[in-house]
């Protein structure tokens, strides 16, 4: 993906904005270092699998891509019921699952196992079920479980996690119970309006916490993504599409093992890649091209969390439409969607809410102090500064 990389050439500057968390993580390729709603009717397909069944064609097919959901321990509590036993979420997206349940397919990073109690924040995240539930209630499709915290708990909590996203029947991908698992899933094929999409969701690694060895996560190394590109363009998709968790937390620019990493999937034939880790949003590009157009998300941020670094509080969901004419898919249009972590509060009887950030940046009377809206105002600001002086050929959805 020569265009891509030439694209990106100029940008050789890291813009690092000050600040750190309230637990540092180990940074993933250094820069020295190159569920699913019934009524939505979409559908996964076994790879190299027989789909029978008629799926309605049309020209068009929305993307949604969503950041990191995470479960902090002020959020565990948050969602924690007056019978001290049980779980609720769904008030986290009663502002946002509208943006969400229009997508056809929309696609989240589940930052968390599914481990059962204890439940726990950082550093070995495990949170209730009900998180997953709320994820699916609020339209999210597909959770991607690839990332640094998959095995926090050990083959216990990776094992649980996919067992529960079953149970639900969320779409899920990235983790897998065995090697064989992820021969037979992976890449995961999503069905819709006609549409065939291969995804494949890897980290970058896991903490440093191995991986039980009777389990399998898909841990970036380009030689096996391309053995794993080259299967997913066997099955002939209209897009295969990369999930990456990736990069170094806090910073605001991709590093060169990044640039690297991306250059070589395009070439390989991945067509969309959508990277998160780094908890702050980072820059999109499209690249409209005649042999296939190219789609990079670098950083989608934060979308459910409660991280005290400088904005960390927010991300950004990213909406891709693909239109296919005459055998010929092309991404018609990429925008973004900067989104805001409200919460938790005393007057907010402590709950989180995740506010579309266009809809409430007028809207001071809304919030319990000036504290909150000032600092939504603060991320709005910086995060739109970056990303509308970065991007290229992706603009605010307003």
């Amino acid at each position: 993906m020569n265009r891509m990389i030439i694209v990106d050439i100029f940008l050789v500057a890291v813009l690092v904005f000050s600040g750190f968390s309230a637990y540092p993580e180990i940074p993933l390729m250094a820069n020295d270092n190159p569920g699913i709603s019934g009524d939505r009717d979409v559908k996964a397909v076994v790879t190299g699998g027989n789909n029978s069944q008629d799926v309605t064609a049309t020209d068009s097919l929305t993307l949604l891509f969503i950041g990191d959901i995470m479960g902090h321990i002020s959020q565990i509590r948050s969602a924690k019921q007056p019978d001290g036993v049980t779980y609720d979420y769904n008030s986290c997206f009663d502002y946002i699952r509208k943006e969400i349940s229009a997508a056809d397919i929309a696609v989240a990073n589940l930052e968390v196992t599914l481990a059962g109690p204890p439940y726990t924040g950082f550093p070995q995240f495990s949170s209730p079920d009900a998180l997953a539930a709320a994820c699916k209630d609020a339209g999210i499709d597909l959770l991607v479980t690839a990332n640094n915290h998959c095995v926090d708990r050990g083959r216990q909590g990776l094992e649980r996690t996919i067992k529960i996203l079953d149970s639900l029947n969320i779409l899920h991908t990235g983790t897998f119970l065995s090697y064989s698992d992820k021969q037979k899933l992976s890449p995961l094929i999503i069905e819709k309006n006609g549409f065939k999409i291969a995804l494949i969701s890897s980290t970058a690694e896991t903490n440093e916490i191995p991986v039980p060895k009777s389990n399998y996560v898909n841990i970036i190394n380009i030689d096996r993504l391309k053995e794993d590109i080259a299967k997913a363009k066997s099955l002939k998709p209209d897009a295969v599409i990369l999930f990456f968790h990736w990069g170094v937390e806090k910073q605001y620019e991709p590093n060169a093992g990044q640039l690297k990493l991306a250059e070589a999937c395009f070439n390989a034939g991945a067509d969309i890649i959508i990277g998160s880790h780094p908890h702050v949003v980072q820059k999109s590009i499209l690249v409209k091209d005649a042999k296939g157009d190219k789609f990079i998300a670098y950083s989608l941020g934060n979308f459910l969390a409660n991280q005290k670094a400088a904005n960390t509080d927010g991300g950004q969901m990213i909406k891709l439409k693909l239109f296919r004419k005459d055998g010929i898919t092309t991404i018609s249009k990429a925008d973004y969607m900067l989104t805001w972590i409200y919460g938790p509060g005393p007057k907010l009887k402590k709950k989180v809410y995740v506010l579309p950030c266009r809809d409430f940046e007028n809207r001071p009377e809304f919030f319990e102090s000036p504290e909150y809206y000032n600092r939504m105002k603060t991320f709005i600001n910086e995060a739109r500064n970056l990303l509308d002086s970065r991007n290229e050929n992706v603009t605010e959805i307003k």
